[in-house]
């Protein structure tokens, strides 16, 4: 072919096109947020019902099979039932996934944790014949449940709008704390079953009631004021009272200190309905941002036809203007000043002007949202900081998790700062020594 006829039958770029993309763009965006906020549900009810299950599977072999046989038949069932919602879930935003990544670490963790829930089936099986102790199966089900919390903390590092990424910062933190919740039951369990908390188990207890607490700080900082409102009522609640009560014994007690093995069921229904009260506020926070993502979706829609008619409209032949583009720029009195002009092949004056208004409104309206976006942004990104300074000490002092957290506490005390500082210098240094 002619390389000249070639040249002649492209598109040729202009401002309205992009400026109409731009906004097409925004539109995709939310559309995929609105089937993402279906993913982030199903990921949230599925990993409430792991929980349950965990903590059902934990009383059925700390008691040698005696105990909640029946409620971990039951509760593994219901679980699969969530399952089945989640895969269909995936599976109507896959092919937005797949075709049009929008990240490689999210689809990486779907992945890690479409494979973990692969194995749970074996899982139940050598819980079933109680081929595994409670703190193996606690793992088990804790490293699956925190791969299923990874994939809405990266889903929220793809949010580009502020209210959104707000929404599930804030719900990211909610499901992180209502883990470490699930945690101090089981770890609390363990402790009133056998009657004593030996010094790391009471480390442990210490470790996770104050890991709840930063992240419930989080939550409310970013979620909405009512979701905000049920978590401050449900800290406020005289359940709580009996929570500190038992939570002294676990984090006081020395191991030569016995307690009433009756403690074991008290605390375990007292912190199953507190984890069912977090679930509740969860829900909440999902009803938001499902009512955010449709309001704004309906907004971008029809601002997106508002432009295109305007456009339209402004590209109409003007017989009476001369050929001509303005480019204007505000003095130093901030009005606007015409400036060079210049052919501009139809567009008459005003119409080059008012494509000029509609890109110079459209890249504010962008730069106005990169900079909300921000704050929820760097609440992700301390969270990331964080836990690779705690791989990093686990990794170079030979520790476990709950010590590399409270060396890394420790580190922060010492020094002054705050804990993200501290997580920053260590993750920087390594970095340097590699």
């Amino acid at each position: 072919m002619d390389i000249s006829k070639r040249r002649h039958n492209l598109v040729q770029p202009s401002a309205e096109a992009y400026l109409i993309a731009s906004r097409r763009c925004e539109l995709m965006n939310l559309q995929y947020f609105l089937q993402m906020g279906k993913l982030v549900q199903s990921i949230s009810n599925l990993v409430h019902g792991l929980q349950r299950e965990r903590g059902a599977s934990s009383i059925f072999l700390g008691s040698g099979g005696e105990k909640f046989g029946l409620e971990r038949k039951t509760m593994v069932a219901e679980s699969e039932c969530l399952y089945t919602v989640f895969k269909r879930a995936l599976a109507e935003i896959h092919e937005e996934l797949t075709t049009h990544p929008v990240s490689s670490h999210l689809l990486a963790h779907i992945a890690s944790a479409l494979h973990g829930l692969e194995s749970l089936t074996a899982l139940r099986v050598r819980v079933k014949a109680r081929a595994l102790s409670v703190p193996e199966t606690t793992e088990s089900y804790s490293t699956l449940i925190q791969r299923l919390i990874t994939v809405v903390f990266e889903a929220a590092d793809t949010a580009v709008d502020p209210s959104l990424a707000r929404l599930l910062v804030a719900m990211v933190h909610l499901m992180k704390g209502k883990e470490f919740c699930g945690q101090e039951r089981a770890a609390g369990s363990v402790g009133f079953s056998t009657g004593r908390f030996d010094s790391a188990l009471s480390r442990r207890m210490t470790h996770l009631v104050e890991a709840q607490g930063r992240c419930f700080e989080v939550f409310v900082e970013f979620a909405d004021e009512q979701s905000g409102q049920l978590l401050k009522s449900l800290l406020a609640h005289e359940r709580e009272q009996e929570v500190e009560r038992l939570r002294r014994f676990g984090c006081a007690i020395g191991r030569y200190k016995p307690l009433d093995p009756e403690h074991a069921d008290h605390w375990f229904a007292l912190m199953s309905e507190r984890m069912d009260e977090l679930k509740k506020v969860e829900e909440s926070v999902e009803n938001s941002f499902h009512g955010r993502c449709a309001e704004r979706y309906a907004d971008a829609r029809n601002s997106l036809a508002h432009h295109e008619v305007l456009i339209a409209a402004l590209e109409q032949p003007e017989n009476s203007v001369p050929s001509m583009l303005v480019l204007c720029e505000p003095d130093n009195s901030g009005q606007i000043q015409s400036g060079e002009v210049w052919n501009s092949d139809g567009i008459g004056q005003q119409s080059g002007r008012s494509i000029f208004d509609l890109v110079q409104a459209q890249s504010r309206r962008l730069q106005q949202m990169s900079e909300d976006l921000q704050s929820a942004k760097d609440a992700l990104e301390e969270r990331k900081v964080q836990e690779k300074a705690v791989l990093l000490l686990m990794r170079h002092r030979k520790i476990n998790n709950d010590d590399a957290h409270r060396v890394l506490r420790k580190l922060a005390m010492d020094q002054g700062k705050k804990l993200p500082e501290v997580a920053r210098a260590l993750v920087s240094m390594a970095d340097v020594l590699k």
